[in-house]
C-alpha cells in the first residue's frame, strides 16, 4: 500500500519559513567559559572560520610554530577581546591555559568528539 499524500505548502508560508532563518545571518551564540580562573565569553566558530582553521590545520601538520599560530588564529576568531591580543600578549599566557581554552572553543564549535555543550 502507497501513499500519495503530499503537503502543500502556499507560497506565503514558504516565505515566512525563508524570512526566518535569512533573519539569523550572521547571528553569533555565545557562552562563558574559565580561563585562568575567571569567565571569559567565548562565541561558536562560523562555517568559514572553521573551513579557514581546517586549512591551516592541514597545512600546520607537525610543524609546533604553526600548531601555536593555529591556536591563536582559534582564539582571536572567537574569545571576547580575542581580536586584540597581539603576538607578544600571548606569550604572556600560560600553553595549557592557552591550549584548554582552544579545546573549548572547538568543543562549542562542534568540532570536537564532544560536540558543543
Amino acid at each position: 500500500m502507497t501513499s500519495n499524500s503530499k503537503i502543500q505548502i502556499n507560497s506565503k508560508e514558504h516565505n515566512k519559513m525563508s524570512e526566518g532563518i535569512k533573519a539569523l545571518v550572521g547571528r553569533k551564540m555565545s557562552r562563558k567559559t574559565k580561563f585562568m580562573g575567571t569567565e571569559l565569553v567565548i562565541e561558536k566558530l562560523t562555517v568559514s572560520e572553521v573551513l579557514d582553521i581546517q586549512a591551516k590545520a592541514k597545512d600546520a601538520g607537525e610543524d609546533e610554530s604553526a600548531g601555536l599560530e593555529l591556536l591563536k588564529s582559534v582564539i582571536r576568531s572567537s574569545a571576547e577581546g580575542g581580536i586584540d591580543l597581539s603576538d607578544e600578549d600571548f606569550d604572556t599566557f600560560p600553553i595549557d591555559e592557552l591550549t584548554k581554552l582552544s579545546g573549548e572553543i572547538m568543543k562549542f564549535s562542534g568540532m570536537s568528539e564532544e560536540k558543543g555543550k
